[in-house]
């Protein structure tokens, strides 16, 4: 049924947000911003990007959710993704198979402070599952959502929560790399 989709989409940003809290837990400001080459991402910006994709994310699903609810856009699962959704996702999935550079205006700043980034992670990662809740009952496949890449890509509300997901475990991946390099 989808509500087992939606239950897992959940789940999985629940497990973001606690890889999350483990990734930082004892780090100092230095750690948590050094970067291991000059052209690679610290886990401050790792996180930080995830969180400005969030915010962007969380209110395009928060539109199509309230849009869905007023048209009545309701199915019952199993959900499954078209082609080009199936594809999307697979080249999000980590292990990372080909990088992809982050669109300008979501890559994060460089040298802020854990205190800020990581509450603000976990406040977004816990809208994302706050959206799924709204979810409940919609048909996860018509109800189409903007991508932040591009405005001529629609991905439905289920593949989003799944591309949101994945792309969350891709960065948490990249990060766990930066701190297995921390002297």
């Amino acid at each position: 049924m989808g509500s087992h989709q939606l239950e897992d989409y959940r789940q999985q940003f629940e497990q973001i947000k606690k890889e999350a809290q483990a990734l930082t837990a004892g780090l100092d400001e230095a750690q948590f911003n050094w970067r291991p080459a000059p052209n690679e991402w610290s886990i401050e910006e790792c996180l930080g990007h995830l969180t400005m994709v969030g915010h962007w994310e969380i209110r395009a699903i928060e539109k199509a959710v309230d849009e869905a609810r007023a048209k009545g856009i309701t199915g019952a699962g199993p959900f499954t993704y078209g082609p080009i959704e199936r594809y999307i996702l697979g080249m999000t999935k980590p292990p990372v198979r080909q990088k992809l550079p982050a669109p300008k205006r979501f890559t994060p700043l460089h040298q802020q402070p854990i205190t800020g980034v990581l509450p603000t992670f976990l406040h977004v990662h816990s809208q994302f599952q706050h959206q799924i809740d709204r979810s409940a009952g919609l048909d996860l496949v018509r109800v189409k959502v903007p991508t932040p890449i591009t405005r001529f890509v629609r991905l439905s509300l289920g593949a989003t929560f799944a591309q949101a997901a994945l792309h969350g475990l891709r960065h948490i991946e990249q990060a766990k790399r930066v701190r297995a390099k921390l002297r």
